[in-house]
């Protein structure tokens, strides 16, 4: 189905009008498919979490058997949170077309379920979740760990300063890549994704093979891990630890949230996109519990808890007893991290775009903008050279200003950090990145679509374009697990924990303390916008945001394009906008 005429007279209108900006999503042929949407979480969830991470959470329980059903516990919340996801993503926002409401898939995530949900006063959700996402929203604490693991990789001693160095040139190569283009930064991370797995399917055969009482050439390394009288014996007592641990683990599992991120360039969202997050989330789970089962069935406990070495390192040392192979899983998670960055880059970028069309942002008209991509416009400029008459193509777009946006702060946080050793500044920004990001936000969400449910009872699920096992189950499985970590995370750990002070050099309070306050970080940015900026201008911000949708070829409605106009008025020139406030 086409635009009708008014849709064209809107975005004629809209070319010429300063004021306004036009975005435009994909074109059906660049829109992502089922296997890049499954991508998307492998190539985030597969990171250092899962190498890294089966170390630190033993050490913070003392227990393997604790250790196994906290990752089984973690593949079950999640798979909750993606529930939850799916059940707002897929049915929010709403569109009035043709006289019917509908629902039309948008990018931004979370940011679209929490304006929905916590509607007055205007912005003030809007200005919470901006800040803290602009702030947060990247991976630089990947960043400063790809850079340690590149050294170590190398061979070199340790060193700071090229540590940092090489995070910042991370994250810049990540940047350029999706504003030069958008078609090779997708690809690169679906051939990420896939060479992950094999990886992780490697570690399942070279440890399954081992509890199977293979030698590999220097007598049997089986260990005595799975002993049911030894597997949950001395457990730690404290409470922080094992709220620590899971942190860690729903961290590991954190990556389900990217596609919605980007629903609005998905294909056929309604038919497909279901199916595949639920389909790459259970994936994900099973080769999480098996590379831990591995893990275990070649690395004794004793030697995990004595030594600072992560756990695939310990792996690869005792299966191949070579020096060597400490660099190569080095190298290896390295390369992992560089994956988590590419996709967390296209994705958050999106968010931050989503952002700046409310207009909050100092120069959001800037950072609203999509541009054309220079290999886009090469590939043009060489195809008419050689076919004058090729019918002209939709060129694939980028939002650019929001990646500078997304780069900008990523710096920053790397450099903010630049006083503290490598290690430190890993455990800080990862922390702070799970307890706002995945665990406030996750509760806020989830408790507030139980609210929603409560609300619109009949009207909210009658319309719901996904429908999820168990009605509101996952909801409350999600929110009650998210606001257990949030609580408990206020908790002192014991001083022999992983997570004290003497060994993190973080005060246990910082984390939650800053992850909260980032809240009123929000409220106290949304007072600037709304009332001190006004005030000193003589003006107000007025935004209109016009989607233009259109049932596409499948039969589902789409966004192919949005008006977005931004434009201070003289105060009190529009009461109705300021009526809506409140």
């Amino acid at each position: 189905m086409s635009h009708d005429q008014a849709d064209l007279d809107r975005l004629k209108e809209a070319e010429n009008d300063s004021s306004k900006i036009i975005v435009k999503a994909p074109s059906e042929p660049q829109k992502l498919g089922a296997t890049t949407v499954v991508c998307l979480i492998l190539n985030r969830t597969i990171g250092s979490g899962i190498y890294v991470g089966p170390a630190i959470i033993l050490r913070g329980t003392d227990s393997v058997g604790i250790s196994l059903l906290f990752w089984a516990l973690g593949a079950i919340v999640s798979t909750s949170g993606l529930l939850v996801w799916l059940e707002l993503g897929l049915s929010i926002p709403r569109f009035e077309v043709d006289g019917v409401e509908v629902s039309v898939p948008r990018s931004g995530g979370e940011k679209n379920y929490l304006e929905y949900i916590y509607r007055r006063p205007r912005y003030l959700t809007t200005c919470m979740y901006g800040v803290m996402f602009i702030i947060l929203g990247n991976l630089s604490g990947n960043a400063i760990v790809l850079g340690t693991y590149v050294l170590q990789a190398a061979g070199q001693p340790d060193n700071p300063s090229a540590v940092r160095g090489l995070a910042v040139a991370a994250l810049t190569v990540a940047c350029l890549l999706h504003a030069l283009w958008r078609k090779g930064g997708i690809l690169l991370n679906n051939g990420l994704a896939f060479m992950k797995v094999a990886i992780l399917l490697l570690i399942i055969v070279l440890g399954f093979a081992a509890l199977g009482g293979a030698s590999f050439g220097h007598g049997s390394i089986k260990t005595s891990n799975f002993e049911t009288n030894t597997s949950f014996s001395h457990p730690r007592s404290d409470a922080a630890s094992y709220a620590d641990s899971f942190l860690y683990v729903v961290y590991s599992f954190s990556g389900f949230e990217q596609p919605f991120n980007v629903l609005s360039e998905v294909s056929r969202p309604n038919r497909t996109f279901a199916r595949a997050t639920i389909g790459a989330m259970i994936f994900v789970a099973l080769l999480f519990t098996l590379v831990n089962v591995a893990y275990f069935a070649v690395v004794s406990k004793a030697q995990i808890l004595t030594t600072d070495f992560d756990m695939a390192t310990l792996f690869f040392k005792d299966i191949f007893e070579d020096e060597i192979a400490t660099r190569v899983m080095a190298g290896i998670i390295a390369f992992s991290v560089l994956g988590n960055i590419i996709v967390m880059t296209f994705t958050a970028s999106r968010v931050k775009q989503e952002i700046a069309k409310e207009g909050i942002l100092p120069f959001s008209r800037f950072f609203s903008k999509s541009t054309t991509t220079p290999f886009a416009r090469l590939q043009s400029w060489r195809r008419s050279r050689k076919h004058p008459d090729y019918p002209c193509e939709p060129q694939e777009q980028s939002p650019a200003a929001a990646l500078l946006l997304h780069w900008t702060f990523s710096v920053i946080l790397v450099g903010a950090t630049s006083a503290k050793p490598p290690e430190t500044a890993y455990t800080v920004l990862v922390s702070l990145y799970s307890y706002v990001l995945v665990v406030l936000m996750g509760f806020l969400v989830a408790s507030g679509l139980l609210y929603l449910r409560y609300r619109e009872g009949k009207r909210w699920t009658s319309q719901l374009g996904f429908k999820p096992w168990g009605g509101p189950t996952a909801a409350i499985i999600y929110s009650l697990a998210c606001a257990f970590l949030l609580i408990v995370a206020f908790l002192p750990p014991s001083i022999s924990s992983p997570f004290s002070y003497q060994i993190t050099h973080v005060q246990w309070y910082i984390v939650p303390s800053v992850g909260l306050a980032s809240l009123l970080l929000g409220v106290v940015y949304y007072g600037g916008f709304q009332y001190v900026v006004p005030w000193l201008k003589g003006k107000q911000m007025v935004l209109e945001r016009l989607p233009i949708v259109i049932r596409d070829e499948f039969g589902e409605y789409v966004m192919t394009h949005e008006i977005v106009e931004f434009q201070w008025e003289p105060l009190g020139e529009r009461e109705e906008d300021i009526r809506e406030n409140f």
